[in-house]
């Protein structure tokens, strides 16, 4: 049985409720556990991943947050950032699951973050329990 550490970037609350709900669906749906912490946004989530993993709590770690478009380009680095972040933890090893939603109005986040419609909460999961699968056959 695997540990995750679901780690959100809580600006939305609403739309961040439903990622995490879907993640830890497919978690214990999976039968793992978890625990969530949260950071105050995208920018955040890859520096407490890291910070978490040195802990060695966790076998593996979800990545969930909501990035909308705004006025300025704010947007771009916030998004570009925070993905170039959990890159570079993965390649690095760790099994990380990205669900930080990246889009362009509420409206699509909405759809994406629904359990019952894109769940990529539950995406991200499944993901981070993917890779983890992939750590275990190769560097077991």
């Amino acid at each position: 049985m695997a540990h995750l550490l679901i780690v959100e970037a809580r600006f939305y609350d609403h739309l961040n409720d439903l990622l995490v709900e879907g993640a830890k669906a497919a978690i214990e749906a999976a039968g793992h556990t978890h625990e969530t912490i949260t950071v105050p946004g995208a920018l955040e989530v890859p520096g407490a991943i890291a910070l978490a993993a040195e802990s060695e709590t966790f076998d593996a770690y979800v990545a969930l947050g909501v990035v909308i478009r705004g006025e300025t380009y704010h947007f771009e680095i916030v998004a570009g950032e925070s993905a170039r972040g959990i890159m570079q933890l993965t390649m690095d090893g760790l099994p990380i699951g990205n669900g930080i939603l990246t889009t362009e109005n509420e409206a699509q986040a909405l759809t994406r973050a629904k359990p019952t419609e894109g769940d990529k909460g539950g995406g991200a999961a499944k993901a981070a329990l993917a890779m983890l699968a992939l750590k275990d056959r190769f560097i077991a």
